[in-house]
């Protein structure tokens, strides 16, 4: 099995300076990032509560719009074959 080649270092390589960063724009970037993205995270989950309550009332409705139009039928049919 062959070994790894050793790295070779050039005296005159300079090693990589790392950019200055401002960390008050650091920390405040950071701060709106994580404040968007727990507003983001409430909004979504507001919007899933009231999916559910609206599933709710449609379905309600749906079965009160039923049970009257049954009802309504049952009373026609009675009323026409004299039950």
């Amino acid at each position: 099995m062959a070994r790894p080649e050793r790295a070779v270092e050039h005296p005159d390589a300079t090693p990589a300076e790392t950019p200055p960063v401002d960390p008050s724009d650091a920390i405040r970037s950071a701060y709106r990032f994580h404040r968007t993205k727990r507003r983001l995270h409430d909004e979504r989950k507001r919007a899933a509560r009231y999916a559910g309550v609206r599933f709710a009332v449609t379905l309600a409705l749906l079965v009160f719009v039923c049970v009257v139009l049954t009802l309504t039928v049952w009373a026609e049919i009675q009323r026409l074959f004299g039950l």
